[in-house]
């Protein structure tokens, strides 16, 4: 009787722990393909493919989960449309139009609040999570802008201007940009430390990184990485911080502590952009031309997976 009481009382231990846990997926858009492939970061196998039959847009590109991970948002550039994806049944629920060649997108971190960057019309525009109607938009100073992200506070929004190689700082509730900052060639990816004393900004002309003070908006350091830089994501404890060099095939791993590149990861082929797990033990990395995710151990900086998705994966969104 003893024994089968102990027995009950761990499944039902068990049973209450599983219910805590939360079953991440990856999201990944392939960009020719006109798909997004669904991982299951547990399995590390793909589990679903959006749209199941056909394809939902010409030039698929950036990716940003809502915080429930039932909302996706898709940019399609030559569309020049968002598209707004059940996760659960993978159809498309809404369609913003009158984007114009847009790329990166980023949820803010209240998860209120998702902005896309159009190119052409050097505008980042900011739509509404919960109604999924657009709330404002706001003119960049700088040319081509490519990817936006967020500071962690959420008050300032930069996006990183490819042909002016600079960025811009937004002030979200002024809704304006408020300065530029001069990088050392085309920037592309950008990722802040946790406590928003840095950004680190993959400069894809020179093959570096610019580490941005934003205390004071200077550049005080430039770090060579590799030949055609573009993701940067930075570890969810603020330890080290990732770089894609595409055309190295490499993952580059810097230490925010020396700003010096503590190792150099082999991947798949040219590639992209990223994204970690919530728990930052897993980095899914997009590589453009040979059509694969590759997935790193953060803490051994080891591939533990390549997974085949669609024609030229472009990024990731984990929810």
């Amino acid at each position: 009787m003893r024994s089968s009481l102990k027995f009950r009382q761990a499944w039902l231990l068990f049973i209450y722990a599983a219910t805590l846990c939360h079953a991440e997926s990856a999201f990944v858009p392939n960009e020719a393909s006109g798909t997004v492939t669904v991982i299951d970061t547990a399995t590390d196998k793909p589990t679903a493919l959006i749209p199941r039959q056909g394809t939902m847009g010409a030039k698929l590109r950036g990716v940003a989960l809502d915080l429930s991970g039932k909302t996706l948002f898709v940019v399609d550039a030559i569309g020049n449309v968002v598209l707004v994806v059940d996760t659960a049944t993978g159809t498309v629920k809404k369609t913003f139009t009158n984007i114009v060649s847009a790329e990166g997108i980023q949820l803010a971190p209240d998860g209120k609040t998702v902005t896309v960057c159009a190119e052409r019309s050097n505008e980042a525009i900011f739509i509404d999570v919960a109604s999924l109607t657009e709330k404002f938009r706001v003119k960049i100073q700088g040319n081509n802008p490519e990817h936006c992200v967020y500071s962690p506070n959420g008050k300032l929004l930069l996006t990183s201007n490819e042909e002016s190689q600079s960025i811009d700082i937004i002030d979200v509730a002024a809704r304006k940009s408020i300065a530029t900052v001069k990088t050392a060639g085309a920037p592309r990816g950008m990722g802040f430390l946790p406590d928003g004393s840095a950004v680190y900004v993959a400069d894809e002309t020179p093959g570096t990184v610019d580490v941005v003070d934003t205390a004071t908006w200077k550049v005080v350091k430039t770090i060579p990485i590799g030949v055609r830089p573009a993701g940067i994501t930075v570890r969810a404890d603020g330890l080290r911080v990732y770089a894609t060099a595409g055309g190295s095939a490499a993952v580059a791993v810097i230490d925010p502590k020396t700003n010096a590149v503590v190792a150099n990861i082999p991947v798949g082929t040219r590639p992209w952009n990223m994204a970690q797990t919530a728990n930052g033990k897993k980095l899914y990395v997009a590589n453009g031309r040979s059509n694969d995710v590759s997935v790193i151990d953060t803490a051994t900086n080891k591939v533990l997976a390549t997974i085949a998705v669609g024609k030229t994966p472009w990024g990731v969104a984990v929810r």
